[in-house]
């Protein structure tokens, strides 16, 4: 079955996306000992998570009518299912991560980041110019400025690698 996703089904994904990541930076951060930056490091990588979302709600709540209008006959909502299972396996939960160290939480981090990028760049291939493909886009910019972040901290602890 093929569908074509409006631009409200990919933004409730994405703050689902969001809801999840704060929460692996969360959980991360508990897991970190005897490293108060890197602590603080992934506590600020959660609150940006919270940030965003708020931002793809707020513009999830700006689109227009036609960009939220329903794309398919769905009676029982299969198609946004699909999409929660998606965005609550996929992105941040279906893997091991090792939490022993700075250096492989944020390689997998980078990993997941890129995974998320992946899961946007494929809805916006099923959301039409007219139902809001734009806004898509800009979710996708969000999370490059996450990688290049976690790239940045990556790099600054080379000296910490496994």
């Amino acid at each position: 079955m093929s569908f074509e996703f409006n631009a409200d089904e990919v933004f409730e994904m994405a703050e689902q996306i969001e809801r999840n990541g704060a929460a692996f930076y969360r959980e991360a951060a508990d897991t970190v000992t005897g490293d108060p930056e890197g602590r603080g490091f992934l506590i600020r990588l959660a609150e940006m998570e919270e940030d965003h979302e708020g931002v793809f709600s707020e513009m999830r709540a700006s689109l227009t009518d036609e960009q939220r209008a329903a794309t398919v006959v769905d009676p029982n909502d299969d198609a946004l299912d699909y999409l929660r299972s998606l965005a609550d396996t996929r992105v941040f939960f279906q893997r091991q991560i090792d939490t022993s160290s700075m250096w492989e939480i944020l390689k997998a981090a980078i990993g997941i980041e890129k995974d998320s990028i992946a899961f946007y760049l494929g809805m916006k291939d099923m959301v039409s110019e007219r139902r809001g493909k734009e806004k898509i886009e800009a979710i996708i910019r969000e999370e490059m400025e996450h990688i290049r972040l976690l790239s940045h901290e990556l790099m600054a602890r080379k000296g910490e690698q496994g």
